[in-house]
């Protein structure tokens, strides 16, 4: 009797770690190369659950922050071409950081396969309420009109914000004294305390500054107006038409997943932003949905690359 109790025993734990095994085959992973709370992890979070049952499995979200994005690259890279590890990562580990590493630990055209870009996030310039000017080019004419530097924040050396701010510098003759910081947070503060005069960053991290009047947005780097701020012009639209940064998110895999499981996913993903309530909550957020094909995400890399490395290279950008 104990011999069968046993045997019974056995078995069932068998059945439990097959079926253990099994539930873990079916786990897909989006790896996010930042800490929880941030923009790249609340996209993957916004998404996870009904790109799981576009998939018809559960997706999770796998926080692998540090090294500049070296350790989520890794994971991902390293991990099996089966589509069931996602990275979710934006235009800087992409397009920007291989101008600004000399020994970037990944590459992005060796190791990783486009799946589908996941959404647009605009950079919006921002100013204090009590600021004069009411627009870019009121901001830019009374600049030049008192003369001196203009001290503008960034989030980082070689960060989109930063860019934003050096194609302003370009297009506009402005002196501007660029100040970067260890992020967006530390940034607005001195922004709010008028440590300096103006900012760019995404403008879901801005969103909620502009919408209580914290913070006043006087034009957007895009080639069109945000539906999450409709009333702030583009700076095309104020005679700024070479300010134009997107700081996109999209979804890479393993450089050898077969293209039909890559085809797979980036249907997943379409019906996923095209889900109302998924597109209308991060559109509120200020990240507009904007799925892709795998082509289109590659063409858009192409071209971020090039026209990135060229504004690094003339403006002799590095990171210490």
């Amino acid at each position: 009797m104990a011999k069968k109790t046993i045997a019974r025993a056995l078995g069932l734990a068998l059945l439990l770690n097959a079926g253990l095994a099994a539930a873990q085959e079916n786990i897909t992973r989006i790896v996010v190369a930042f800490p929880p709370g941030g923009p790249q992890d609340f996209v993957a979070r916004v998404i996870s659950e009904q790109l799981g049952k576009e998939l018809h499995e559960k997706v999770i979200v796998d926080n692998r922050p540090g090294a500049n994005g070296a350790i989520a690259a890794s994971a991902v890279a390293r991990a099996e071409p089966d589509g069931r590890t996602l990275w979710l990562i934006s235009v800087g580990a992409v397009s920007i950081n291989p101008f600004l590493y000399d020994n970037l630990a990944y590459d992005m055209a060796r190791d990783f396969a486009p799946v589908s870009l996941v959404t647009n996030n605009a950079e919006l310039l921002v100013v204090p309420p009590d600021d004069p000017a009411r627009n870019a080019a009121e901001f830019v004419a009374n600049a030049k009109k008192a003369g001196g530097t203009v001290p503008m924040a960034s989030t980082g050396i070689g960060s989109v914000p930063h860019l934003a701010l050096e194609q302003l510098r370009v297009t506009t003759g402005m002196n501007i004294l660029h100040v970067p910081y260890k992020g967006a947070a530390p940034a607005i503060t001195d922004l709010l305390g008028r440590q300096v005069r103006a900012m760019f960053a995404d403008t879901a991290g801005l969103i909620n500054y502009v919408k209580s009047g914290r913070l006043k947005a006087i034009g957007i780097a895009a080639p069109r107006r945000t539906d999450a701020l409709p009333d702030v012009p583009t700076l095309t639209e104020q005679g700024l038409p070479s300010v134009d940064s997107n700081n996109w998110f999209g979804l890479f895999v393993a450089a050898k997943t077969p293209p039909a499981t890559i085809a797979r996913i980036n249907a997943a993903v379409r019906r996923t932003l095209q889900t109302p309530e998924i597109s209308e909550k991060l559109s509120a957020a200020g990240s507009e949905p904007a799925p892709s094909t795998p082509e289109e995400l590659a063409a858009i890399v192409r071209n971020d690359t090039a026209k990135w490395g060229k504004l690094i290279h003339d403006a002799k950008i590095k990171v210490d």
